[in-house]
């Protein structure tokens, strides 16, 4: 165990380093070229006085104002020091997450008391190589390693796990989307999820309006309407094939927002449609998971690994909504994917092979059409077109997936429940069936799965 948690530390070391080398060495105008504007803003508060979301509207919530002080340690007039410091904070984060990824006991399906395993964390670790830069030099890096922590808290403690990802939300609002399947899980909703949440977005509230920034506070949600169909969005796949052979189809830069838009007949309007279906998307994706919970019944809390899958598998349906449903195609979102498999493989819940394959690759091909291949694509090069078409038809393909896994887990927790139950009838009786022991026994056997090994 030691070796093995050693070489896992001296991946995650290489890893980083490499992704610190391409951001501030090799390719920072391609890589990490979001930190300019992250320094940019920074220097302007430090000394114009002028603060994002508090003086101005912004595009992003204004906690974000934190991590994006964390670089200006390093200088907020060079932009190699600004991201020197930027990555070792981002790396310090994800050291986080890989210390409770390595401190999550895992549901082995075994007799024997449960124990960590390093799966998780060599998937997390894999993960951010195949994403590449994206994974250190954007705002979403600060955000994935705190959902990470919240989604390993999330059953224990799941006011803790609210608060986290309740910082996380008035951070790069994504985070906030998971209180849905947590509120969910929890047996205590209101209490342990709600209240933690009302509670930090109070104080978050109170001290903006206290700065003088209360108009511009929740000016984020505004600035996305301004934005078209970007061209990596999973929305205009439909537009990216018919640009193959029309000309009519192009990609444009948004001079404004600094963004590559696709424009053809009808990309408006889906614009507009993906801006609703967005919210849509959300609100059924909850109405789904209180279905699914509703059937699952008491199991849901009964059985330690039933409850457990249901708040990763939940949180992985909504991001992959987030994303499938968004007009904007930014490569960061896929980071918004890993945190759920990451815990999932910690926890070693079955049926998440292809889940976890589906994800990787997906990194692995957003790396390659960002930074790498990018160019192509706004120059609608055949080649990288279809590496972003087939990224998008995974995305959409992956949804389904989780769905699929979602529908088939109430007789997976039937099948757990039968088996906790016969273990409890086959306890010899001279040992005395307490309730503790029966829910020891109950924990240990609904992990009794052989899919486990998948």
């Amino acid at each position: 165990m030691i070796r093995s948690r050693a070489a896992v530390w001296t991946a995650f070391a290489l890893v980083h380093g490499w992704l610190m080398l391409l951001g501030v060495v090799l390719i920072p105008q391609r890589a990490f070229w979001d930190l300019d504007l992250y320094r940019w803003w920074m220097w302007q508060g430090l000394h114009d006085g002028v603060w994002q979301g508090v003086d101005v509207s912004w595009v992003y919530p204004p906690l974000a104002t934190l991590p994006m002080l964390g670089g200006a340690v390093g200088s907020t007039v060079g932009t190699a020091q600004y991201a020197t410091a930027w990555s070792l904070m981002v790396t310090a984060l994800d050291a986080v997450a890989v210390f409770a990824l390595l401190h999550t006991p895992a549901w082995s399906g075994r007799r024997t008391s449960q124990r960590a395993t390093t799966t998780g964390a060599w998937w997390w670790i894999a993960f951010i190589a195949l994403l590449g830069p994206v994974a250190m030099g954007r705002l979403d890096a600060v955000v994935a390693p705190v959902v990470v922590v919240a989604l390993v808290l999330g059953l224990r403690h799941p006011w803790l796990s609210s608060a986290l990802l309740t910082v996380g939300a008035w951070i790069k609002v994504a985070p906030g989307a998971l209180l849905a399947p947590l509120f969910l899980a929890a047996r205590r909703p209101w209490r342990d999820v709600v209240a933690p949440a009302a509670a930090v977005s109070v104080v978050v509230m109170g001290v903006v309006a206290a700065l003088g920034g209360g108009q511009y506070l929740f000016s984020f949600l505004a600035e996305q309407d301004q934005r078209g169909l970007q061209v990596e969005a999973v929305g205009a796949t439909p537009w990216l094939v018919a640009s193959l052979w029309s000309p009519r189809v192009v990609v444009e830069l948004n001079q404004a927002l600094v963004t590559w838009e696709i424009h053809g007949p009808g990309t408006q309007e889906a614009a507009d449609l993906l801006g609703l279906l967005f919210f849509v998307g959300l609100v059924g994706a909850s109405l789904f998971l209180w279905w699914r919970r509703s059937v699952l019944d008491g199991r849901l809390w009964g059985l330690p690994r039933v409850g457990a899958e249901f708040l990763v598998r939940g949180s992985m349906l909504v991001v992959t909504l987030l994303i499938v449903f968004n007009k904007v195609g930014s490569p960061q979102y896929i980071g918004w994917l890993a945190p759920p498999v990451a815990v999932a493989l910690a926890l070693r819940l079955p049926h998440w092979r292809t889940t976890a394959l589906l994800v990787a690759g997906i990194a692995g091909a957003t790396q390659v059409i960002f930074p790498w291949g990018y160019d192509g694509i706004v120059a609608g090069q055949d080649l990288m077109t279809l590496v972003l078409i087939g990224r998008n038809v995974a995305l959409v393909a992956l949804a389904v997936v989780t769905v699929v896994e979602l529908l088939r887990q109430p007789e997976r927790a039937s099948a757990a429940a039968t088996k906790a139950s016969s273990a409890v009838r086959d306890v010899p009786s001279s040992i005395p069936a307490s309730p503790s022991v029966v829910s020891s026994v109950q924990a240990d056997d609904a992990s009794a799965d052989p899919a486990s090994a998948r």
